[in-house]
């Protein structure tokens, strides 16, 4: 439920409206715009009588919403959330790039790749030191040294660094880490979920391979029904009939979500795709759709990579990708931090 509070009224008026739907047993969602303050009512709201709210003074109107997912309801916060990570801004006008190596695999690649993705342009430094695969057999990552080679990149380059969490046991390890990410087979782990709920370190939450909008959404609104706002969306493609490429990527899915949700949305065409040519056309569609960013793979040898070197670009390949994207900002109305 959703109540609009009359312009320039009295702010204990408003604290005494508060107080009384939290009597209720309801919990309050406040967001507070230029010209209006919403008063969202999270909870079982059936017990609320919208009429006695309805004839209040300070009250304009009250809405019931439809939807499961509240706390990332753009109804509830008109206004897009911006995402701070180390002075680089997610959503609004803002469009960042996130690049690196789908998995750490020695101290020399991830600094020569952190160097050259900063070079070119990007704002943050992706690398996975523990890798999910399919086969038990395939590299899983190295782990808890792979995390320590990203942060002495992070020393080295002064990038802000994403990797992925895959279990609560390892939270104490990621310290250090400025954006935590949930992989697509991890989206529904609820019980990860709600524990990154409980951190203000911004998560980047995948798209499950075959999940829809709104049980996406869902997830979301578990991290932050736990109270972190902080939640970054990743497109990343879903699993449909299609051969040709290792997912379908549903660049549809972002006007959507603008329309649905406040949180900022990326897109990971790496994953997508499967093929390193098909990248950079699908990061230019991206932009066109209204991203708030990409997050890429680059390596700087990919023929030799030990994870995913087929979709991985080189430095100069992502190079131009960047100049590419930065014409295209203007046009959709974003800019990128240099």
């Amino acid at each position: 439920m959703i109540v609009v509070i009359k312009k320039n009224q009295e702010q204990k008026q408003v604290d005494n409206l508060i107080n009384w739907i939290k009597d209720l047993g309801l919990n309050v969602h406040l967001s507070e715009g230029e010209n209006t303050t919403i008063v969202g009512l999270v909870g079982d709201t059936s017990k609320v009588d919208i009429d006695l709210i309805r004839t209040l003074d300070i009250v304009e109107s009250v809405t019931r919403v439809q939807e499961p997912y509240k706390n990332a309801n753009r109804k509830f916060h008109p206004a897009d959330t911006i995402v701070d990570v180390a002075g680089h801004r997610f959503g609004g006008d803002n469009f960042q790039i996130i690049a690196g190596p789908c998995s750490v695999e020695n101290e020399k690649q991830i600094i020569e790749v952190a160097e050259a993705v900063k070079k070119a342009g990007a704002t943050l430094l992706r690398g996975g030191a523990f890798k999910p695969r399919t086969s038990p057999y395939s590299f899983q990552g190295m782990g808890v040294d792979g995390l320590k080679l990203l942060k002495k990149a992070k020393a080295e380059t002064g990038m802000p660094i994403v990797t992925e969490i895959m279990s609560e046991e390892y939270i104490d390890d990621f310290d250090g880490v400025d954006v935590m990410q949930v992989g697509a087979r991890n989206m529904q782990n609820f019980d990860l979920l709600k524990r990154l709920g409980k951190l203000k370190t911004p998560i980047l939450l995948k798209r499950g391979i075959a999940a829809t909008v709104e049980e996406w959404l869902m997830s979301a609104e578990y991290i932050m029904s736990e109270g972190n706002p902080n939640v970054i969306l990743c497109e990343r493609g879903i699993r449909t009939y299609e051969t040709y490429t290792r997912n379908t990527l549903d660049l549809s899915a972002i006007p959507v979500l603008k329309e649905r949700t406040h949180l900022p949305i990326i897109v990971d065409p790496s994953h997508a795709l499967g093929i390193s040519r098909f990248v950079k056309p699908m990061c230019l569609g991206s932009v066109g759709a209204g991203a708030d960013g990409l997050i890429i793979e680059v390596h700087n040898d990919p023929a030799h990579a030990l994870c995913d070197g087929a979709q991985s670009l080189r430095p100069e390949q992502f190079e131009d990708v960047v100049n590419c994207v930065k014409g295209m900002l203007p046009v959709v109305g974003k800019r990128m931090d240099r």
